[in-house]
C-alpha cells in the first residue's frame, strides 16, 4: 500500500528542494539562516487548481513558495513535502528557447521610404 496525498481546495503539494548551505558565490550560510522563500517541485495539484486557467501550474514544475502558510507532511524520512496554498506560490521556473533577433538593413530602409512619402 502506498500513501497518497491529494491536496484539496486551492492547494498544491510540493517537495522542497534540499537546503543549500553555501551560495554560488561561496558564502557559507548557517543552519539558522532564515530564508523567506523556498524552492521545490510540484508533486500533486488539487482538482480545483488543475481546472483553473488562472493558475498555469503543472505537475513537476519547479516553484518558489513562501513557507508561512505551508503545512509540512512527513511521509518519507528524507523528503519534506508541503501542502501549500496557491496564493503562496510566488514564481514558477520555466525554460524557454532564446530567439536571436535579426535586424535587416532592408527593413529599416523600407520604413524610411514609407515615412518619406507621407511628407508630401
Amino acid at each position: 500500500m502506498v500513501d497518497v496525498v491529494e491536496p484539496l481546495g486551492k492547494r498544491i503539494l510540493i517537495r522542497k528542494d534540499e537546503n543549500r548551505h553555501k551560495t554560488r558565490g561561496g558564502i557559507v550560510l548557517s543552519d539558522q539562516a532564515e530564508i523567506p522563500t523556498i524552492t521545490g517541485r510540484v508533486v500533486e495539484i488539487s482538482a480545483q487548481i488543475e481546472r483553473d486557467i488562472d493558475f498555469p501550474i503543472r505537475k513537476y514544475d519547479r516553484v518558489i513558495f513562501h513557507p508561512k502558510n505551508a503545512i509540512p507532511v512527513d511521509l518519507e524520512a528524507n523528503n519534506v513535502l508541503y501542502v501549500v496554498p496557491i496564493e503562496d506560490v510566488v514564481a514558477i521556473f520555466r525554460k524557454t528557447e532564446t530567439k536571436k533577433k535579426r535586424t535587416s538593413r532592408g527593413a529599416k530602409d523600407d520604413e524610411l521610404d514609407d515615412t518619406a512619402g507621407d511628407e508630401e
